[in-house]
Formats: structure tokens, sequence, C-alpha cells
């Protein structure tokens, strides 16, 4: 089977032989790639730029990010102590309510934290300007303007728990919020960004001159082929000039973007009206939100069903009736002991993993085009499995 691919834009030759099965395979260079997008935007607006961890949280890559991003958002305590400790920089949390316990980790590791009612920020503001540290605080708005394909991934969805509505804000104070936050894209261009913008301002913008910062969310797609780039810079830039704001934008999937692979092995095949595939990965608990979302991922060499001679059902290893892949047509049948390969596999696929069944987790590899190394920086056993239990 070929395993000559353009990863992120450029081809990448694996030898699996090299890695376990299942491996999820990060690309130094299509990180670097990635980058030097994000480096162009910050250059021509001068905004400020941070990995979402809830979409991408490979510590072991953190240095190699960190040379261009500012910092991290994270949506809970340990989010936030992993972007202080392991990546630096700033780091901004939001969460839809807090605990008292959350909160007392949260301002540990915190920079800014944003909050999702009057109500919270009401609650711990005295924790926040008692605590010793300076922190920033912001408000998440809903727009009220809906752009993400699935309602799933919709925080402006009706009767959403995200984001304070505009008409919450009549009778209430900005004193001591610094900055407000927004967020409705999933896996967009910038025409959804500018759209967005218009619902925000038309019902937050006349707060703007009190405040340092907008948050623009994440969801860009910033490193996407086809992205409109120079949009994005123009909008930034547009607020930027308007109100004397600091804009930051919070991608997770984009820095990721086509930067990773999911390498499997068949480790059987039967039959039941059409040829199934049985893998030694599951869409259940490797890639969940092949389920989720539902998506169909890629696969290095396959087509459409009937597209190719050979059409089989890729399905996982558990016990769940449902955890099946998607049907790939191939040149030739698949065999015990084949490999495959499955596309943009970095975003949200380690960060969502679980060990339902005792299911071993995938292995995680960063490999090296340019000095040819496969370097194995976890390997997953019993003890995970275990540790996590009772």
């Amino acid at each position: 089977m070929d395993r000559s691919f353009p990863l992120n834009g450029f081809p990448l030759n694996l030898d699996l032989a090299r890695v376990p099965s299942p491996s999820y395979i990060v690309s130094d260079e299509a990180l670097e790639k990635n980058m030097a997008v994000m480096a162009r935007v910050k250059a021509e607006t001068g905004c400020r730029i941070l990995l979402a961890l809830k979409a991408f949280a490979m510590h072991s890559v953190f240095p190699l990010l960190a040379k261009t991003l500012d910092g991290t958002c994270a949506s809970s305590p340990f989010e936030a102590r992993l972007g202080k400790e392991a990546f630096g920089g700033e780091v901004y949390t939001f969460a839809a309510a807090y605990s008292d316990t959350d909160m007392r980790e949260v301002l540990r590791w915190s920079d800014h934290v944003m909050f999702n009612s009057f109500a919270q920020w009401r609650r711990f503001r005295p924790m926040v300007e008692g605590c010793g540290r300076h922190i920033e605080c912001g408000l998440r708005v809903n727009p009220e303007h809906s752009e993400a394909p699935a309602a799933i991934y919709d925080p402006s969805a009706p009767k959403s728990r995200l984001g304070i509505r505009s008409e919450q804000f009549v009778g209430e104070t900005i004193d001591g919020i610094s900055g407000l936050h927004f967020h409705t894209l999933c896996e967009q261009n910038a025409d959804a960004l500018e759209r967005t913008l218009a619902a925000f301002e038309k019902r937050f913008g006349h707060l703007l001159a009190d405040l340092s910062w907008v948050n623009f969310g994440g969801g860009h797609h910033i490193t996407r082929a086809d992205y409109d780039v120079d949009l994005l810079i123009r909008l930034i830039n547009d607020i930027r000039n308007r109100y004397d704001v600091d804009v930051i934008l919070e991608p997770g999937e984009a820095v990721a973007l086509n930067a990773g692979v999911l390498a499997a092995t068949v480790l059987d095949t039967v039959y039941n009206a059409m040829p199934i595939a049985i893998l030694d990965t599951s869409a259940a608990t490797h890639m969940p939100d092949v389920l989720e979302m539902p998506y169909r991922p890629e696969v290095v060499g396959a087509g459409l069903p009937g597209e190719k001679a050979h059409t089989f059902r890729l399905a996982g290893p558990s016990c769940l009736s449902g955890d099946v892949i998607g049907d790939y047509s191939f040149h030739a049948p698949l065999e015990i002991g084949d490999k495959l390969i499955f596309l943009d596999m970095a975003h949200y696929t380690m960060v969502k993993t679980n060990t339902f069944n005792g299911i071993n987790l995938p292995a995680i590899v960063r490999h090296n085009a340019a000095a040819d190394t496969y370097t194995i920086v976890r390997e997953f056993g019993y003890e995970d499995f275990a540790g996590r239990l009772s």
C-alpha cells in the first residue's frame, strides 16, 4: 500500500515498522508549518494567539509551539496547571461554572479568568482580588449568532448554557472586568468570524471603550489551505484600531491541523452482507469525534464505497455494536496484518481517548522527517487502565 501522502502540504513517508500499532504519529515539520501561519497573523496584527488545550495537549511538543504562541487557554484546573507548568506564557481559563475548589486551583495557575455569568463573577471576585496575584477577569458573552455546522458544537444554539446574553447586562456593572470573550466557530473560515463580529458589535460593542481586550475564541481554521488569512488580519486590525483593544485568538485545531495521523493494523476480517475489517484501533476509544460529530476520517490509499474494487467496513475491537469508523474501498482486499493510516488525527483525538473495555490507548510518537527519527513519547499499559478506576 502506498504510504506516501500529503501531510500539511508536503510528502511524508512513514515506516510503520518502526512504531507500535496503534500509534498517533505527529510531525514536527507540519507543526512548524502551522506555526509559520500563526506567526504571520501575529506579526501583521499584534494579536495574541493561545493554544486551546481542549483540542491539543501533546505537551512534548510545547517547546516547539511556544516559540510562536503566547500561551494556552484552559477549561479546567488541570488544563490550567498543564499550560503554566509545561507551556509557560499566559494562561487564560474559562469554565461554564467553577466550584470553590476549582477556583482556588485556577487562581494558582491562571493569568486571566473568564466567567460565564454575573453570579459567578460576583461570587468569586473577592477570591480573585484576595489571591495575592494580579489576575485579569473577563466575561464570556453570547452574540446570539450561530455559525457552527453541528448543534452539539454551537455555543449560540437556543437555550445554550454558554455566554451572557446582552439583556442580562441591564442593571449590571463591568467594574473590575478587563475584557469580553465570545466563541461561535467550529472548523470555519474567516467569513464566519466576520458575520460573528457584526453580531457581537451590535450587542456588545458599546462596552469595549471601557475594556482592554476582546477574545475571539477558537474554531478558526487558520492553517487550512483555503483559509482567508488576509481577511482575518483585516478583521483583527479593524477591531484593534476602532476600539483600542488587544485581540486574542484561541485556536486549538488549527495548531495541529493535518499535523498527525493514527496508524493501525487489521486484526481480522469477517463478512456480514459486506466485508468487515476489525482493527486494533477503535472509534469509540481512540477517535470519539468520529461518533460524536459524526464524520468519516480519510484513510491513505482508500476511496469512497464502491469507488475502488473492494469495499470494506472498518470497525473497532470493542463490544460496542456501533464501534464503526466507516466504509472505504481499496484496490485489493484487506488482509490480516495490513497497515492503515487515518489522516488528521492529532487534534481532538489524544485529548478524548478513553479505556472503555480495557482497550489500550495508542502510543504517541513524534516524527522528524529531516532527521528520519521516530521518537516514541509515550506507550500505555494496564496501569493506565486500572489507575483510573477503584
